[in-house]
C-alpha cells in the first residue's frame, strides 16, 4: 500500500494542443502533495494522467514518464485499467451510482474488474471500506437504501469506500470538497489524514488553507496565458511553500495577491 509516483518530462495533449509542458515530480508514498494554481493552469488535467484518466477524452493523450513502483505507467503494454486499479480517483461532485444501494455502491469497482466475491467476503469488505471511509456507523443500517439518499458529504465518503474497496496503492482526489459545506470538509479533511497511513494521496484543491491543512507537500501550477501550457513552477513541503515560497509567483498566488 503507498506507492510512490516519479514524474519526468510530462507533456500533456488535448490534440495538438499542449495543456500542460514539462512537469518533474516525485510524490511521495503514504503522504499527501497538494496541487494548487489558478483555474485552467493544468493541475486537473495533470492529476488524470496520474491514473491514464486523461486518455478517455478523444485525441488527449500524454507523453513522458510517469513510474510507479518501477513501472512506467505509460510503458508499452500497459493495460490502462490495470492502472486505473491500483490508482484510484475521487470526483469534484460525488458520484454514487444512482441506482445502487450504499452496498452495491462500495462493491461496484471490485465488480467491475471481474473480481468474483462471496457474499460473507463482500460483507466483510463492505463493512471494511465503509470503516475507513468514516462512513459505516452512519450506514450501517440501512446498507439496502440507494446511495442517492445520503447528504452530500457522506455521498462523498460513499465514493472513497468505493475507490478503497479495490485496494488502490494511490488515491487522486480532484477538489473533493468544493461541493461540500464546512462540517463536510472538515470530515473529508480528518479522513485524508487517516487515509494516508495507508495510501498515497494526491489531491487538486482551491482551498488554500486546505492544502495548508491536509498536505505534506504542495506543487503549485501556473499558466502564462489562454492558450499557453500550464507548468509545475514549484513543489516543496507544505510548510515550506506556504511560509517562504522560492519563486514570487509563488508567493503571489498563496498571498492573494494575483491575477
Amino acid at each position: 500500500m503507498g506507492k510512490r509516483i516519479d514524474v519526468s518530462d510530462l507533456n500533456i495533449y488535448y490534440g495538438s494542443f499542449n495543456a500542460v509542458a514539462d512537469v518533474a515530480m516525485t510524490i511521495e508514498p503514504r503522504a499527501v502533495t497538494a496541487l494548487i494554481g489558478p483555474s485552467g493552469c493544468g493541475k486537473s488535467t495533470f492529476l488524470r494522467t496520474l491514473n491514464r484518466m486523461h486518455e478517455v477524452v478523444p485525441g488527449a493523450y500524454a507523453e513522458g514518464k510517469v513510474v510507479m513502483d518501477g513501472v512506467d505507467l505509460y510503458g508499452p503494454g500497459v493495460d490502462p485499467v490495470a492502472v486505473r486499479r491500483h490508482v484510484g480517483m475521487v470526483f469534484q461532485r460525488p458520484n454514487p451510482f444512482p441506482t445502487m444501494s450504499i452496498k452495491e455502491n462500495v462493491l461496484a469497482g471490485v465488480k467491475l474488474n471481474n473480481k468474483r466475491i462471496a457474499k460473507s467476503d463482500a460483507e466483510d469488505l463492505v463493512e471494511a471500506s465503509l470503516t475507513g471511509a468514516n462512513l459505516w456507523n452512519e450506514v450501517k443500517d440501512r446498507l439496502d437504501k440507494p446511495g442517492s439518499s445520503l447528504s452530500g458529504g457522506q455521498q462523498q465518503r460513499l465514493c472513497i469506500a468505493r475507490a478503497i474497496a479495490v485496494k488502490p496503492s494511490v488515491l487522486l482526489m480532484d477538489e473533493p470538497c468544493s461541493a461540500l459545506d464546512p462540517i463536510s470538509t472538515l470530515a473529508i479533511e480528518d479522513l485524508i489524514h487517516e487515509l494516508k497511513d495507508d495510501y498515497t494521496i494526491v489531491i487538486v484543491t482551491h482551498n488554500m488553507q486546505q492544502a495548508a491543512r491536509v498536505s505534506d507537500k504542495t506543487g503549485f501550477f501556473n499558466i502564462e496565458g489562454t492558450g499557453k501550457p500550464g507548468r509545475l513552477i514549484e513543489m516543496d513541503d507544505t510548510r515550506v511553500m506556504f511560509s517562504s515560497p522560492a519563486k514570487k509567483e509563488t508567493e503571489d498566488y498563496i498571498s492573494g495577491r494575483f491575477g
